[in-house]
């Protein structure tokens, strides 16, 4: 009699934890580091995690929208002139 295995050989789900933080915890950091009101608690969780690319990433794309949203107000007020 033989047993059935299960060879299932995908990777686990990757799950938020101190290594692996979550998008929303990601743009709560990003966030916070711009408004330069960071807890020192949240800034070493942030350090602890294994690749900075996801801050790098997101900080990047907040700071595109943030120009952006600049440049499109600046013309908003100058065209009601």
């Amino acid at each position: 009699m033989t047993e059935h295995a299960d060879n299932n050989d995908s990777k686990p789900a990757k799950t938020p934890g101190p290594g692996n933080p979550g998008i929303l915890k990601v743009m709560q950091s990003v966030l916070a580091g711009a408004l330069g009101v960071q807890s020192g608690k949240r800034r070493e969780e942030d350090f602890a995690s294994k690749s900075p690319w996801p801050y790098i990433i997101t900080a990047v794309a907040f700071t595109a929208l943030f120009v952006v949203t600049l440049i499109v107000v600046v013309q908003w007020v100058l065209a009601g002139r």
